[in-house]
């Protein structure tokens, strides 16, 4: 069994849109990039990462860096390796395990610099006068 320990070695955050003028429509951009997948021991891996949200229009961008450490018996830690040099993707279970922490830290920051949060909430249509039906969550971003 694999399991995965998730560090944030540097945060950076800034607010360029005005405290006072309302934030406009906007996108949000998120980039999870895994640097390396590196063998340390028989059994442990470190696998570097930065994740970049940009807005656009450009009211703030929020970066984190870090490091996860993979444990595991040598045969799985082993071939995760190899996969990785042979161009193979990460298993999920690792690439969920660090997108899980840098997006919970990531909303945490922005409600900090008071900006949307980089993931979408759900969304709970109003209610019509003559909509008497129960209404479905509109996930959709």
């Amino acid at each position: 069994m694999i399991r995965v320990n998730v560090s944030i070695t540097n945060v950076s955050a800034e607010r360029f849109w005005g405290a006072h003028k309302p934030i406009p429509p906007i996108k949000i951009s998120t980039n999870l990039n895994l640097v390396a997948v590196e063998k340390k021991k028989e059994d442990i891996l470190e696998v570097p990462f930065v994740l970049t949200i940009n807005y656009n229009p450009s009211i703030a961008q929020i970066n984190l860096k870090g490091k996860a450490f993979v444990t595991g018996n040598k045969d799985e830690i082993g071939k995760i390796h190899k996969d990785y040099k042979e161009k193979k993707p990460p298993p999920g279970n690792i690439v969920q395990s660090i997108s899980n922490v840098v997006f919970v830290e990531s909303v945490l920051i922005s409600k900090i610099l008071n900006i949307p949060p980089p993931i979408p909430l759900p969304r709970i249509p109003a209610k019509g006068p003559s909509d008497k039906k129960t209404s479905k969550l509109d996930y959709s971003a």
